[in-house]
């Protein structure tokens, strides 16, 4: 049955890029039943300070807590924590695994009949690091639990509240004059809008479309260059493009990570971004009666929003 817009809804890691963006779209129609759980204080406060009608919560959802209690009476989860950036394995085993076994048990523990679990393309990608290996790992307990459930798989987002990928190249852009580009620079990409992944959430919500797993791709393919020339003119950047050697490009990456323990880039993600993967595109406008934002429309609304663009997160 389609969720009533007065049911619960619970958003574990829902203080980031996604979660953020979700909050505001499931808010335009007239969803106001929200918990957001979260560890990072700051966008926790951020989250709060626009949205001081809805409940937020500081947990962390790698060990049993209060935050528990929250899923007493709640009718669906949407599954968003997740580490995405760091040198070390642990934080990944810890915020991709062990939160997903605990948050896991407590949908089981009350029985909530639904659950849209935000997994990630890397599943199916040739990478080999920590990100992509506990991302296949959290699907896969996701998948063999049991739990009513949907698998949700987008590919590099952007879009609102951005403070790690195109939001961060962006305001790289603004402060540096040049701006390296690694090798040609013409990696196929396939970004998604973070606006049009949260209007297939809603829409899975709302439907309670269950026991499927969807690749969701970006419909156009942009090379990697031409996604900084986009950013350059929505933001009105005056700096120099140049391209540099890709061995050169990664000998910066790891020398910048000696000085940084939470590098916005990295030489892992470097390698993924010039790895060569082409992701299915399915047809989900029709699946799911989402109507996709162009990729030009898209990054001015990102950059240029009047009510969100200016909103930085912490990264």
């Amino acid at each position: 049955m389609p969720l009533m817009k007065h049911k619960k809804i619970i958003l574990p890691g829902g203080a980031g890029l996604v979660g953020q963006n979700l909050v505001a779209f499931l808010k335009r129609k007239g969803y106001r039943n929200l918990v957001v759980l979260d560890k990072h204080k700051a966008n926790l406060r951020v989250l709060q300070r626009m949205h001081p009608d809805i409940t937020v919560e500081y947990a962390d959802l790698a060990l049993p807590g209060a935050w528990q209690k929250h899923f007493d009476g709640a009718n669906a989860v949407v599954m968003l924590q997740a580490q995405i950036g760091d040198l070390h394995a642990e934080p990944f085993v810890r915020n991709n695994i062990t939160t997903t076994g605990l948050i896991i048990n407590q949908i089981k523990k009350y029985k909530i009949p639904y659950t849209v679990h935000i997994s990630s393309s890397v599943v199916e990608s040739v990478g080999d690091d920590h990100y992509t290996n506990t991302k296949k790992e959290q699907e896969k307990m996701v998948l063999a639990s049991g739990i009513n459930s949907v698998v949700l798989r987008p590919t590099l987002m952007f879009g609102w509240f951005d403070r790690k990928h195109l939001g961060w190249l962006s305001r790289f852009m603004k402060k540096v004059p040049i701006f390296p580009i690694p090798g040609h620079g013409r990696y196929m990409r396939q970004p998604l809008y973070v606006g049009d992944f949260c209007a297939i959430i809603i829409s899975c919500l709302e439907s309670g479309m269950a026991g499927n797993v969807f690749n969701i791709t970006g419909l156009e393919e942009v090379t990697y260059i031409d996604i900084i020339r986009q950013i350059k003119k929505a933001t009105h950047s005056r700096c120099w493009i140049i391209h540099i050697p890709y061995t050169f490009f990664s000998l910066l990456l790891r020398f910048w990570s000696l000085f940084d323990c939470n590098p916005p880039f990295t030489a892992s993600q470097l390698k993924a971004l010039t790895a060569g993967d082409a992701f299915e595109v399915i047809d989900w406008p029709s699946i799911f009666s989402v109507k996709p934002t162009p990729f030009a429309k898209a990054i001015d609304e990102t950059f240029n929003d009047p009510e969100y663009s200016r909103v930085k997160l912490e990264f």
